[in-house]
Formats: C-alpha cells, sequence, structure tokens
C-alpha cells in the first residue's frame, strides 16, 4: 500500500513540475516578451513588423500552441513512466 502512496506522490511531484515549468515558460512569453521586453523586441523586425508588436499579437499564440503540444507529449510519457496511461 504504502508503495501505490510514495507512487502517487512521486506522479504529482512530477506533475507539479512539469505544470510549473510550461507557466513560467507562458509567462516570460506573455507578459516579459509582449510587455517588460517590448521596446528592446522591437529594435528586431520580423516578417516587417517590429518583434515586441509581434509576440504581442501572434508569436505569444504560437508559443501557446507549442506549449499544449509539449505539455500533452509530457503527460503522456509521465502517465506511461507511471503505468497510469489508458
Amino acid at each position: 500500500m504504502s508503495s501505490n502512496i510514495s507512487n502517487a506522490q512521486a506522479y504529482w511531484k512530477e506533475n507539479l513540475r512539469i505544470i510549473m515549468t510550461y507557466l513560467v515558460i507562458w509567462f516570460v512569453v506573455s507578459y516579459g516578451c509582449g510587455i517588460l521586453f517590448v521596446d528592446a523586441l522591437d529594435k528586431i523586425q520580423f516578417f516587417g513588423f517590429p518583434l515586441g508588436f509581434w509576440f504581442a499579437q501572434q508569436g505569444s499564440i504560437y508559443v501557446f500552441l507549442g506549449l499544449i503540444w509539449a505539455y500533452v507529449f509530457s503527460m503522456n510519457k509521465l502517465d506511461e513512466k507511471y503505468d497510469v496511461h489508458e
């Protein structure tokens, strides 16, 4: 029984680490690139637009889609590791 509890605790510890990692990336991209670093990024042109503007309008959406894909991949791998996959 204690083995199941320790496995569950280890699973949730890794799950929270994955979630926190992706939340930090989300924060840096949305708040950092869209607000904090926008002046520095605007000095770089990307498809004819300032990079800070592009991140605020479109780039962050692409990053968020990538984060969703990465989260699904990470969780599937974690589920298989702890044998809780479907």
